[in-house]
């Protein structure tokens, strides 16, 4: 059974990852250089056409300088503020 708002849920992700990033004012291919990985899979995480698993956001959350922790009570909070 799929969860209802699974796709708002999704964006919310995507946007809360994009605005860390931009908010350390960190470019997309500095990120990749740091994680060893393509601009493209930063670009396509951030818009959704590449999912994340946790220890691939572990790793994007290190990188950004943001705990894990945090960074999944900011999404929290973005997901009950439009509840």
């Amino acid at each position: 059974m799929k969860l209802a708002n699974e796709d708002y849920q999704r964006q919310q992700l995507q946007e809360l990852l994009k605005r860390i990033r931009k908010k350390g004012e960190v470019r997309q291919i500095e990120l990749a250089e740091k994680l060893g990985v393509p601009q493209s899979f930063i670009s396509k995480y951030e818009t959704g056409e590449r999912k994340l698993d946790i220890l691939e956001l572990r790793q994007i959350c290190l990188a950004l300088n943001i705990s894990l922790e945090d960074f999944i009570l900011e999404l929290e909070e973005s997901l009950h503020e439009t509840k």
